[in-house]
């Protein structure tokens, strides 16, 4: 049988899950029931060559994405297939802004910049004589 590793973006923490393709496919029968869900890769896959099985990682890993970019609330089924204790709900105004579930996907990957110090302020002009 073959396990596919995938990795999530959660709140900012990456999450890795092993799972088998038939777990996925039940964690999607019993969220259908409480939430919209995306598609799921199709449960049959003509041949095992390693694109295919990719192509089917790739699709489970942006099906757990999707869920979880469109639901403000999360399933206890589905943090529990995350195995996610707990999620950090921040209010509005100490989250620092850098994981708020309105920004994309690309915002979520900034690189920080180095911090510039300036020891006199760098827009006043030193005094003239």
């Amino acid at each position: 049988f073959q396990v596919f590793k995938i990795e999530v973006l959660m709140s900012g923490r990456k999450h890795f899950v092993e799972k088998r393709y038939s777990e996925f496919h039940a964690l999607h029968k019993k969220l259908k029931k409480f939430i919209r869900t995306p598609e799921i890769p199709s449960k049959h896959v003509r041949n095992w060559v390693p694109k295919v099985l990719e192509q089917r990682r790739q699709g489970l890993e942006l099906y757990l994405q999707t869920v979880i970019l469109e639901n403000e609330e999360l399933p206890k089924i589905f943090l529990d297939f995350l195995n996610v204790r707990h999620v950090p709900t921040l209010p509005k105004a100490e989250s620092c802004g850098s994981f708020d579930e309105t920004e994309s996907e690309e915002s979520s990957k900034l690189s920080h910049q180095p911090v510039l110090l300036f020891l006199r302020d760098p827009y006043v002009l030193p005094k003239a004589n």
